[in-house]
């Protein structure tokens, strides 16, 4: 190892600058940091919404990188390839970067790792990304967690590492390589016209992430246990998306949530609960990696689920055309801001799977491509929990009813009426949005009458119940 050689600090979902073990040890040492973000097939193939807001995420953390005297360099192909052609360019004889859980990312980097190290070179991965390893954290016999709250008491007064301040100096080579130009990416190109509606909603960025923590934590976390669940409210963290392409730590969050249950915040504990829930689903997607493609409960292989994804009913749910307006209303929010109350995706989801008796892989794959904080953990926990087939699941028998629901959770319908239109004379810009959203091949408008449900709240849960009394397993 020279002593001045190049450190590659391979970005993936880790953008930021604060609170990064890699970033802040590639620079402690001393030897230029060359910041390299590398568009593989892993970020080729991330669905539409997804892939546009890790192209803001891209050009606010290169933004911040030039802020520090540093430089974001982009390149696209094989993770391994452009590595060692970095290498040869530039003398770097070391690669740092955060650690991934999912199967592909961890197959992905394995190999990296292992190539690196046979030429002979430094390939080293930090956390940063999870608050607990996943082998860290095991049962009395020595195994992993299968149900939440045991998981919850056995974490729940762990010490999480302290969050660290960015770097005083990202040290910069004498000469920077090549870099791609992140506009010939085209990371908006699958959103088509969608992506200048999900923009005015999107603030991207580590600086944007830490304000809304701190907004959070000054007005919102005292009452979020009671206000979370209303989707017309304010009421959630808002940093999903800061998570997912690590804007943000889970480390920092949790941190924020501590001193404000010190202070007496009321809310505060359920929010570290949700923190450790999307631990919980990491965890689970690295110890059965087969949660994310199948049911996790292997014996819900022959539950009889509509699997056409071209199914009337799967047409109506994904158009929010459903006529349960607590569905629609939550598909269409999901058009607009990218984003869906988490409300929200519990009754949708419930829907799709339980009333309308289709796959939970199809509404997977649908909020995969729709969802600015799709998240490969959280999304097929949430699914599978919902569904009935995944670890610590809703009994099946347990069917939301979106209207007991909506009368519950937005009795007055402001949520409704924000994304609904039809129906209404004189509709909100927000609802009247969503149809700026779609494919114009739907060919709807908002003066179209508003449909009768296709199948309702008793018959759909009728339907279901009868499903799962009559099952094989």
């Amino acid at each position: 190892m020279a002593q001045n050689s190049p450190i590659l600090m391979w970005f993936r979902r880790d953008l930021r600058l604060g609170d990064h073990p890699a970033l802040t040890a590639a620079s402690a040492t001393g030897r230029p940091v060359i910041p390299v973000f590398i568009l593989d097939a892993a970020a080729r193939n991330l669905g539409a919404a997804a892939r546009f807001r890790l192209g803001l995420g891209l050009d606010a953390l290169a933004r911040a990188l030039a802020a520090q005297g540093s430089r974001l360099i982009l390149r696209r192909g094989d993770a391994l390839e452009v590595l060692q052609a970095l290498i040869a360019e530039t003398g770097a004889d070391t690669v740092y970067w955060s650690r991934l859980y999912d199967p592909q990312a961890v197959a992905r980097d394995t190999a990296v790792k292992s190539a690196l190290r046979a030429q002979g070179l430094t390939a080293r991965s930090f956390g940063g990304h999870l608050m607990f390893e996943p082998w860290t954290v095991k049962t009395g016999t020595g195994s992993f967690y299968r149900v939440f709250t045991p998981m919850w008491k056995a974490v729940r007064a762990r010490e999480v590492d302290v969050p660290l301040p960015p770097p005083d100096r990202i040290p910069p080579p004498e000469n920077w390589p090549d870099s791609d130009d992140l506009d010939d990416w085209a990371m908006a190109r699958a959103l088509n016209r969608g992506a200048a509606v999900l923009r005015p909603h999107i603030q991207p960025g580590e600086a944007a992430a830490l304000a809304r923590l701190d907004r959070f934590v000054g007005q919102g976390i005292d009452a979020y246990r009671d206000r979370r669940d209303l989707p017309a409210e304010d009421g959630t963290s808002g940093l999903a998306e800061y998570l997912s392409l690590g804007e943000i730590s889970p480390h920092r969050c949790w941190h924020a949530a501590l001193r404000a249950r010190h202070d007496g915040m009321a809310g505060a504990e359920t929010f570290q609960k949700q923190l450790v829930w999307r631990e919980f689903a990491y965890h689970l997607m690295h110890h059965t990696p087969h949660i994310l493609t199948d049911n996790w409960r292997r014996e819900w292989d022959g539950f009889p689920w509509i699997t056409d994804p071209a199914h009337p009913h799967v047409r109506a749910w994904k158009q929010g055309r459903t006529g349960m307006a607590f569905v629609d209303a939550a598909m269409r929010e999901m058009y607009v801001t990218g984003r869906m109350h988490n409300r929200g995706r519990m009754i949708a989801a419930s829907y799709l799977t339980k009333h309308l008796m289709c796959h939970w892989k199809i509404g997977l794959d649908w909020f995969a491509d729709c969802l600015v904080d799709w998240d490969p953990a959280n999304n097929a926990m949430g699914w599978q929990w919902t569904a009935g087939s995944g670890p610590d699941a809703a009994p099946y028998f347990r069917v939301f009813n979106p209207r007991t629901q909506l009368d519950r959770f937005d009795p007055d319908r402001t949520y409704v009426r924000r994304w609904i239109a039809e129906g209404q004379a004189d509709p909100p810009a927000t609802a009247c949005r969503y149809f700026d959203a779609i494919p114009r091949r739907w060919g709807l408008t908002a003066d179209a009458p508003y449909p009768d449900p296709i199948v309702s709240a008793s018959d759909g849960r009728a339907v279901a119940l009868n499903a799962y009394e009559n099952r094989d397993f």
